[in-house]
């Protein structure tokens, strides 16, 4: 969208004084202007020099007295729930321009936009467009910190494409379309799905994974590009096992399109190759969901088998570990009887996963201030947004099955369920220390003006935080001291990670990484790293952070060694949370331990 509006102007401007101006500031344009009274449009030859103008003269340059006005031109039907908001402060704190933001409505994603700038831009997206409306209305001009706000619509390009099939004569009275239109037709004005924030994940035998690959992936290729879905084959996972994941990302359709297509394909296979056994459908879900799959005394889960004429069982609980929280759905039926199965029990997966996030969006903003959407927790309104901090966990790690949101959603659920959705124990939770490292550079960030937003941040989390002196002149790093319970923990850790991004210390597509240790009991230490060092490389796949037990430690006068974990926020909290769990299992180990043998434990009566 490269054409500009350019408003307040003067009844005396011409085009020829507006070209002058144009050429004054070096901005290229691509045709005549088109001067109206009090307003003119001219097109830019691309989004760059669009920019520029609206950067260098709106607000700023004057012609006859009168200073103009320059955003993109967007006409009313194209007017959407998306702004961009520009010339923002530098040092603008997420939380005030949340805050700002909020006043005029239900604001569903907030990112950040790449530009050469000095001030800040954004692209903002409302719940309803008259929530946008208002908002470009109040904050058009607002000043902040001596900047006058810029905001312009970002157009809905889907408006601008007129039903290819209406009536020659529609719009003339007499002419209008009737009836409701046909399922799936253009002018029925539905919008294209967006791929589902829950993959489908099934579970295939191994020896029929090469002919669904196909010679050169011939076969995948087509089903991926027949279904418009992405088909990950987990191939090296579990070397040698009987079975290999497949997960399908794309709109609830596309899924089960290629599951079907992946069901026939198995089956063609198996009576080429005389293999007699039957092969049901396999499919991947985390426990989380599976109880209201199932539903109270198993009604839900009756109903989808008595509809679909078919057999379900899920694998037991006893299957779970700490690092695979994902259960088997097995359906028996025939191809066109698992096909219905399987769009019935990810409808219930998916309804379940979504009642989820509106949960924990509701549980987020219990606690004021922490900006959990601008550390990217939860999956954003688009799939082409990309939370900017978070990385996508590595392929096949347990809960981390669902990459299609950037990060995994699951990995959230198990932190934010054991922080803020379980039940309330009577006993308050024990403080906890943990240190982070902060680059030097961001100390003076980080304690704020006379120490005040290390205060503030304290007073907020509930957290003791102490930065400790340099080691040295030349040292690149700062440790944090944090002690408090882990809800503290959560807030003054996420706390630390955003204002680092937001003060610019690592790059707009970086992801913020840190290091932060955790002292255990040297006597712990073996069963955080595991025969072989299996429980520490399955922490690892699953939370996607480096976590390391230094070799030849020396326990400290306290008996404790140190525990490193370097990732992006909820890696690390992720990884925190889980070696707290084995800390407490040891420690309830120890104490039944040094209870004496032959002494009667109190009960109650």
């Amino acid at each position: 969208m490269n054409k500009l509006y350019i408003g307040n102007l003067s009844e005396d401007a011409s085009p020829v004084e507006l070209e002058s101006l144009f050429e004054e500031w070096k901005i290229p344009h691509a045709g005549p202007f088109l001067v109206k009274a009090g307003y003119a449009f001219v097109d830019c030859p691309d989004e760059k020099c669009a920019m520029k103008a609206i950067d260098a003269l709106s607000g700023k340059a004057e012609l006859h007295g009168k200073v103009i006005e320059v955003e993109h031109s967007v006409p009313k039907r194209q007017r959407s729930r998306r702004l961009q908001i520009r010339n923002i402060p530098p040092h603008m704190q997420w939380e005030v321009l949340d805050g700002l933001l909020a006043q005029y409505g239900t604001v569903e994603s907030c990112e950040q936009v790449n530009t050469e700038t000095e001030t800040a831009v954004v692209n903002v997206k409302y719940g309803a467009k008259d929530q946008a409306r208002l908002a470009i209305e109040k904050l058009n001009g607002y000043q902040m910190e001596s900047y006058a706000l810029k905001v312009s619509y970002i157009p809905d390009e889907m408006a601008t494409q007129p039903p290819p099939q209406a009536h020659p004569l529609a719009g003339r009275r007499g002419f209008g379309p009737r009836g409701p239109p046909r399922q799936g037709s253009p002018g029925g004005g539905a919008r294209p799905k967006q791929q589902s924030d829950v993959p489908l994940r099934v579970l295939v035998p191994t020896q029929f994974v090469g002919a669904i690959i196909g010679k050169e992936g011939a076969t995948i290729r087509n089903i991926t590009k027949q279904t418009q879905s992405k088909i990950d084959i987990h191939r090296k996972e579990n070397a040698g096992a009987a079975e290999k994941p497949i997960t399908i990302h794309s709109t609830p359709e596309g899924c089960s399109a290629a599951c079907k297509t992946i069901m026939e394909i198995m089956q063609k296979e198996a009576q080429d190759t005389k293999f007699t056994e039957e092969i049901p459908l396999k499919i991947l879900a985390h426990n989380n969901f599976v109880g209201r799959l199932i539903g109270k005394e198993g009604r839900n889960l009756k109903k989808i088998e008595q509809d679909t004429d078919t057999k379900i069982t899920i694998s037991p609980l006893q299957d779970l570990t700490l690092y695979n929280p994902e259960r088997t759905i097995t359906v028996k039926g025939t191809i066109e009887a698992c096909a219905k199965a399987e769009e019935e029990v990810m409808k219930k997966i998916r309804e379940s996963y979504e009642n989820d996030v509106a949960a924990m969006n509701l549980q987020s903003n219990l606690i004021p201030g922490l900006n959990l959407n601008a550390l990217g927790l939860f999956p954003p309104s688009s799939p082409t947004m990309t939370p900017p901090m978070m990385a996508a966990p590595p392929a096949g790690a347990g809960a981390a099955a669902y990459p299609s949101m950037g990060i995994s959603f699951l990995w959230c659920l198990d932190v934010l369920s054991v922080l803020f959705l379980s039940p309330r124990s009577q006993q308050p939770p024990e403080s906890e220390t943990v240190h982070l490292f902060i680059p030097a550079l961001a100390v003076g960030a980080i304690i704020g003006k006379q120490g005040q937003h290390i205060k503030q941040l304290s007073r907020f989390a509930g957290a003791s935080i102490k930065i400790t002196p340099a080691e040295g002149p030349d040292a690149k790093q700062r440790m944090v001291i944090i002690t408090g319970p882990p809800e503290a923990q959560f807030k003054a850790q996420g706390r630390l990670f955003g204002k680092l991004k937001e003060e610019n210390f690592f790059g707009p597509k970086e992801e913020v990484k840190l290091e932060a240790h955790i002292k255990v009991p040297s006597y712990a230490a073996g069963r955080v790293i595991g025969k072989g060092g299996k429980t520490v490389n399955e922490l690892q796949n699953l939370t996607s952070a480096e976590v390391v037990v230094p070799r030849d430690q020396t326990p400290d006068e306290n008996d404790q060694v140190i525990v490193k974990i370097t990732g992006h926020f909820y890696s690390s909290q992720l990884a925190q949370r889980k070696i707290q769990e084995i800390l407490s299992q040891v420690k309830r180990q120890q104490q039944q331990k040094a209870t004496p043998s032959g002494q009667p434990q109190l009960r109650r009566k």
